[in-house]
């Protein structure tokens, strides 16, 4: 991995006490899983390898400055991180990569610093990046770049697990069955102990999904409880006991996600029926005639996904999130509940440019294709909470940037936090109680000012209001100011 150029590399090694991003983001994304084996390719001071073998991994690393002994041995789970963007020699960058492809049995994980860092690299323009006054070297990636050059070297279609993180898997079946992770949910078994009990749990799946569950879908300890019952039995028992209309909303529900799943299949590349996993396919059997059909109707999604009308009519009608000139905006919380044309979009973007892990609120446009993601961490307690970065992708192009107000003096605030959520969560009336006395005190009055931090403090000292909490009261020594009479 060190050739001719000979820029300080040693130096751009972190000690890390703590797993980097990267592997965090495999682990959530059930990539790194007890009983694998990890190897971590240029692994610096060997900060992953620690924390992934104290976690009780078969982890080993390599590096050409801090492990170069003993011979590298391949792995499932290969971790590439943060290496590529510190070599200079485009030549060699390739080959590092080709042969950490070599080395992973199921999956590369490949990480890079990408271009929105550029203000904290400081240096002259060398090569294709720049050299730092350390002599240490960065090529910064576009999200887009870097999926596409892991997709030209390996041959395998890539997902972008989060912004500067993509997996590229040695099968089919494995990165299939990473999507449908991503879009099928995973079934919520209830807890059972006895007969009476599990048959209960496999009524609330069927009314969930819409269908009965193999026993092959089920957790060990409940098809044991079941064990002693022929399927004839367990199917009627079960029919008997499911409520017809859960049932219903349950095939819906799984024909509309299958919809999804499959159209973003053939976002990134659809494989023949046998690759899916086992609960996609038992719900296409149980919800369309055949394969074909359910790919024909995915594909018409898909279509759908170019019209500008149809996804302007879909945000109208959508029951959830708040719609302005330019966009729609839906809570996380929200999301599952957009039509299906508006989740396939975003999930179309999280696909090709990877979706944060911290954010609160997606925007999607409607003029043009863009996905943000913004993250507003204190949504739930703050009455107005303030943006603490955005991350956005431009789909036609899908050029990316990122933006963080973490140091900003005049964040940007949100309003009206019940728009963003759905009709039914929790915290919506008390969010509409603080809108409409406000609305009443007049600080809406104009719009214009009230974007930002500094603009909403000016116009709540104008009304002289306070918030405690998400109550509006009078500040303390000032007069109601009345708002203009509306005929």
């Amino acid at each position: 991995m060190q050739g001719m150029w000979a820029s300080e590399r040693r130096l751009t090694a972190i000690g890390r006490t703590a797993l980097s991003m990267p592997a965090k983001q495999a682990m959530v994304d059930r990539q790194l899983v007890p009983g694998v084996t990890v190897l971590d390719y240029g692994c610096g001071r060997g900060g992953d390898v620690r924390s992934l073998t104290q976690m009780q991994f078969n982890a080993s690393g390599w590096d050409p400055v801090y492990r170069p002994e003993g011979p590298v041995v391949p792995a499932d789970v290969v971790l590439l991180t943060y290496v590529l963007n510190i070599i200079e020699d485009p030549e060699e960058r390739l080959q590092t990569l080709k042969r950490a492809w070599e080395l992973a049995g199921t999956v590369l994980v490949v990480s890079t610093r990408l271009t929105w860092e550029k203000n904290k690299v400081k240096g002259e323009e060398f090569a294709d990046g720049v050299l730092t006054s350390r002599q240490t070297f960065q090529h910064l990636f576009g999200a887009s770049e870097l999926r596409k050059l892991v997709q030209e070297v390996t041959g395998a279609r890539c997902v972008s697990a989060a912004p500067g993180v993509v997996y590229a898997f040695k099968s089919d079946e494995a990165r299939i069955a990473f999507l449908a992770r991503r879009i099928v949910p995973d079934a919520e078994w209830l807890a059972s102990d006895d007969t009476t009990s599990a048959i209960t749990a496999v009524v609330d799946y069927m009314e969930h999904r819409g269908r009965l569950p193999r026993l092959e879908e089920m957790p060990q300890q409940l098809a044991e409880l079941l064990g002693h019952l022929n399927g004839s039995d367990l199917q009627r028992l079960v029919r008997r006991s499911a409520d017809p209309g859960k049932v219903t909303d349950g095939v819906n529900r799984s024909t509309l996600t299958t919809l999804l799943f499959l159209a973003v299949e053939l976002f990134h590349g659809r494989g023949p029926f046998g690759t899916l996993p086992l609960s996609v396919q038992l719900d296409v059997r149980a919800c369309f005639s055949s394969y074909l059909e359910a790919c024909k109707r995915a594909d018409r999604l898909l279509l759908k996904l170019r019209d500008d009308i149809y996804v302007r009519g879909a945000m109208r009608a959508s029951k959830v999130g708040k719609l302005t000139p330019t966009a729609l905006y839906v809570h996380r919380r929200a999301v599952d509940s957009m039509p299906t044309v508006l989740r396939l979009y975003e999930h179309c973007a999280a696909i090709a440019a990877g979706r944060p892990a911290d954010w609160t609120v997606v925007k999607l446009r409607h003029d043009g294709r863009a996905v943000s993601w913004l993250d507003y961490p204190e949504f739930d307690t703050d009455p107005h909470p303030k943006l603490v970065s955005s991350y956005s992708v431009e789909l036609r192009s899908l050029d990316t940037s990122y933006i963080s107000y973490a140091d900003s003096a005049n964040r940007p605030l949100l309003h009206r936090k019940h728009e963003f959520l759905h009709p039914e969560d929790l915290d919506v009336p008390k969010y509409r109680r603080l809108t409409d006395a406000e609305v009443r005190a007049g600080l809406y009055e104009r719009p214009h000012l009230i974007g930002t931090e500094s603009g909403w403090e000016a116009e709540l000292n104008r009304c002289g209001r306070t918030l405690r909490g998400h109550r509006l009261v009078r500040a303390v020594g000032t007069a109601d100011v009345p708002s203009p009479r509306r005929e």
